[in-house]
């Protein structure tokens, strides 16, 4: 990949809105972006193939159309649900198939660059999963999020329950929305730390907030943003001592950079810095 020459996916729809971002659109408005076992394919891809493209410093998610994303295209996936035949053999299948949606979904978090997820009318289900994955969340005022699984009678299995939990920090309000399946707003998210802007508007808005945020990141040292997300995710995972003891090592490596340097220059003279890519 390359920002000069985008690869197309059936289910998404990508941009260059400036030299260093690129704009990631779920593109199933018809469908409200329901996630569709090639759109599950298309997100893993895409993001691996952005975590290596060097010119590619900050991410923005989105979802066209009238909403973010609708959730599982149960449509696509009846035949995930097998009532009949042998029930181990079922079983293993059945696994395959979320580890798969799972490492789908992951892709997102390991992404090299931050992920900024702008979210507008509904976000169901899998959409809860996907934007816990991401670093940064934005909502806009007519934003509706729902942890859906458990109205359709399954546990929340690709990632939702992992990384909510880390991601806001209350465990009852957690416990509250995943086992009820109710809507909550853009204004509760907030108040709970889901998100962590709310946006006066609807899609255009909050889209031009995340944007406007994902290039002031790309104006930073690639290296910098780099390891703060990479230590950051380690942190969450790992215990104070470890956090700190990753970080020293990290920083040994990194310490080498010339971006040290020319932040440096660029400060003492008031001038804009300019980095290599990665």
């Amino acid at each position: 990949m390359t920002t000069s020459n985008l690869p197309t996916y059936e289910t998404l729809m990508l941009s260059t809105p400036s030299p260093d971002v690129i704009h990631v659109q779920l593109n199933r408005p018809q469908k409200l972006n329901a996630m569709s076992k090639q759109m599950w394919r298309d997100i893993s891809s895409c993001f691996t193939a952005i975590s290596v493209t060097t010119s590619i410093r900050a991410v923005v998610l989105s979802g066209s159309g009238r909403g973010f994303t609708a959730g599982l295209d149960l449509f696509d996936f009846v035949n995930a649900f097998k009532t009949s035949g042998d029930c181990a053999r079922n079983a293993l299948e059945f696994l395959e198939l979320v580890k798969w949606m799972q490492e789908s979904i992951t892709a997102v978090e390991k992404c090299r660059q931050p992920v900024i997820a702008a979210v507008h009318g509904p976000c169901v289900g899998g959409g809860i999963d996907l934007i816990t994955a991401c670093d940064i969340r934005y909502a806009s005022k007519d934003a509706l999020f729902s942890v859906k699984e458990v109205d359709i009678g399954l546990a929340a299995d690709v990632g939702t329950l992992q990384r909510l939990p880390k991601v806001v920090g209350n465990q009852s309000w957690v416990h509250e929305i995943c086992l009820t399946g109710r809507n909550f707003s853009s204004m509760e998210a907030e108040t709970y730390q889901l998100i962590s802007r709310v946006v006066d508007g609807s899609r255009d808005e909050v889209v031009a907030a995340a944007l406007k945020t994902a290039e002031l990141i790309a104006s930073k040292s690639p290296v910098a943003v780099v390891g703060t997300k990479n230590v950051l995710k380690y942190s969450r995972d790992h215990s104070v001592e470890e956090g700190l003891r990753y970080v020293g090592l990290w920083n040994a490596s990194m310490i080498q950079t010339e971006d040290t340097t020319i932040a440096a220059t660029a400060s003492m003279s008031k001038s804009k810095a300019v980095y290599s890519k990665l």
